[in-house]
Formats: C-alpha cells, structure tokens, sequence
C-alpha cells in the first residue's frame, strides 16, 4: 500500500461527532504532502464544525501512531468552504447591497429580539415555536444567539449533537426535532461550558450557514432567537434574508424598556417590520392561589413601548412556577403544561401572529 493510501486510512478514524463519518469521507481533510518522518495537512471545516477543530487536531495527531514511518503531523487550517445557495462570510453593507436571499421552501422568518438579557426572549421564542407547531404549522427554531446558546437545554436535547448530510460545500447540517419543531443551535455543536470567542466576521458566517446550510425543508415558520443588544447577529440576519418581521420582548421595568427602545428603532431604521410587542413577566400568579396575581415587576412597560412605536402590544405573558417537568431539563411550559395560564397565553399568541401575517389557520 503507498505512503498517501495509508495516511488516509489512518485519518479515516477521526471522526464528526454528528454524522460518525471520517473527515475523509467528508472531504474535511487535504493532504498537502507526504515526506516520510513528516507530513502536512489541511483542515478545512464549515462553520458549523469549527467548534470541532481543536479535538480533531488531537484526534489526527493520535491516529498517525499507527504508521511506522510517520512521527510528524503539521495541520494547515483552510477557509471554511462557501454555501452554493448563499454568499457565506460576508459582512457588513456589502451583503444588503447583493439583496436578500429566501431559505428554500421557508415561508416566514421572525425574529424574537430583546434590547437587554434577562427578559424571557429564548423562553418566548421556544415556547412560541412549538405553539405554532401545536396549531399544525411545520416550524423551524434557530438559535442566533451564538455567545449564549440556551434552546437546547430549554428542549431538552442539549446532550444531542446533529448529524451532518453530504460532503464538500454542499453539505447540510439536519436540525434537531423535538417538541414538534426542528432546532438547530451553537449550543448542540461545543461543549456545554466551552466559550464561543469570535468577531463579527466569523459570527456572521455561521448565521448564514444555520440560514443556507441547515436542512430545513419544508417549513411555514423559521423563528430566529437573536441575542440581546443590537449587534453583530442582527445585522448578519437583516442583511441575509427577508424577514416577515421581528417580536420585540420587554419586561413591565423601566431599564428593560430603555433597552427595547434602542433595539426597536435598529429594526425601524433597517426597513424590518416590527409585528408588536411581547411583555413578559406581566404578573406572577402564586401556585396554591391560581384566582391571584402579582405585578411584581411593575406594570405598564409593554404598552408604553408599544404605544411609542404605534405598534400592537401582541401579548401580555405570566410567571408560573408549575411549569417544571420534573425530568431534568425545564422543557417548554407548551409542551409539558398545557392547561397552564402560560400555555393558553401562547397559543392565543401563536393565532394572533398568524392572523397579524394573514396566514390561514
């Protein structure tokens, strides 16, 4: 057997975590040149791999222990191969200027914004999905927020990595389905306490690759939890892809407002309909006494922001404590307790949406 044949049947034991296929056979792997003690390589991963890059450097420099005439790997990282269906890796104005490119067969993409952390935005935006997938809607969830990834967790799937389809640059990342939604999220791909330290750039690729590379088929609804604050992800979705609009989500206080107010006028002054308002943590509803509630937070919050921009405050959402599935994982109150107050909230939440974009029911 030649020296090339038997370094790639040694790198055929490093593997993606996803799909169990080689790095071989995904064609991850380029063999620069063969010169016996020594041999270099290329490394190139698609965005969604390159939490991965560090253990298969381990996993490469291990496997060629088995070849008596190698003792010296040198690993070159490629650029992470281009989408066919969208321009991966650009930034900044250049990429409104080339237009917006539709999600095959994706009817509605919304996004789930806030202006600060803390306010229930990941909450409203898993627990909305899986109300439209209740009322028999085919619904997507993407995870935007790449610094702070916390739907996997919320769905109880954190543990679950996704599989991966194809090879070269027309592979495809298959989304998670669970609770009646398909998800996909930097938190499936790292650890669960591995930081994601990126600048803009590379944050803006792998949004569009969870955008264009992602297998969503068929879907009536894409909701996309941003992070918090007006950066680098909501920019990288405005300029990506036409929107149906954009959720803003505040509690009744005062500094949650504030912070609202800046996101919202980001979203004006990008041309992205604002659909309304979602006030979260309205009143606090105490479990021994269902008839009660409590505006614990204040109140007032939602409808002044709303009133402001002269848009609908499209919901008013409690706190509940009876939402806990006892299983480990705090799934979404939709799916576990649907005779809650919350739950009936959601729903009611999930029509008004569909009667605001005029899709029928």
């Amino acid at each position: 057997m030649k020296t090339n044949e038997k370094v790639l049947q040694a790198f055929n034991s490093v593997k993606d975590v996803g799909s169990k296929r080689s790095i071989v056979e995904l064609e991850w792997l380029e063999i620069v040149s063969v010169k016996p003690p020594k041999i270099v390589v290329r490394l190139t991963l698609p965005n969604f791999a390159i939490a991965q890059r560090s253990q298969m450097a381990i996993d490469i420099r291990e496997s060629i222990k088995s070849l008596e005439d190698i003792e010296e790997v040198q690993i070159e990282v490629g650029d992470s191969p281009p989408s066919a269906e969208s321009p991966i890796g650009q930034a900044g104005h250049g990429a409104q200027s080339q237009g917006l490119t539709p999600i095959p067969k994706v009817q509605n993409v919304i996004a789930i914004s806030s202006g600060k952390g803390g306010v229930g935005k990941s909450t409203v935006a898993v627990n909305l999905a899986c109300a439209l997938s209740q009322k028999g809607f085919k619904v997507g969830l993407l995870d935007a927020d790449i610094y702070g990834p916390n739907t996997p967790y919320m769905l109880g799937v954190s543990e679950i990595t996704p599989e991966v389809s194809g090879s070269g640059a027309d592979q495809k990342i298959i989304p998670i389905e669970t609770c009646g939604i398909g998800m996909v999220s930097m938190g499936l791909l790292i650890d669960q306490n591995q930081p994601v330290i990126w600048r803009g750039p590379m944050l803006n690729g792998i949004i569009r690759q969870f955008l264009y590379q992602a297998s969503w088929g068929e879907r009536d609804f894409l909701i996309v939890d941003l992070p918090p604050g007006t950066g680098d992800a909501q920019l990288s979705l405005a300029q990506a892809v036409p929107m149906a609009g954009v959720i803003i989500v505040t509690t009744p206080q005062n500094v949650s407002l504030q912070d609202s107010r800046r996101g919202l006028a980001m979203f004006k002054q990008m041309n992205i309909p604002v659909l309304g308002v979602i006030e979260n943590m309205t009143y606090f509803i105490p479990p021994d006494q269902p008839q009660k509630s409590y505006k614990i937070f204040g109140s007032g919050g939602g409808s002044q922001l709303a009133k402001e921009n002269n848009v609908p405050l499209l919901s008013q959402i409690p706190i509940e404590t009876d939402t806990f599935s006892g299983t480990g994982k705090d799934l979404p109150v939709v799916h576990t307790s649907r005779d809650s107050i919350t739950a009936k909230v959601f729903l009611e939440l999930a029509g008004t949406l569909c009667n605001a974009l005029s899709v029928k029911q």
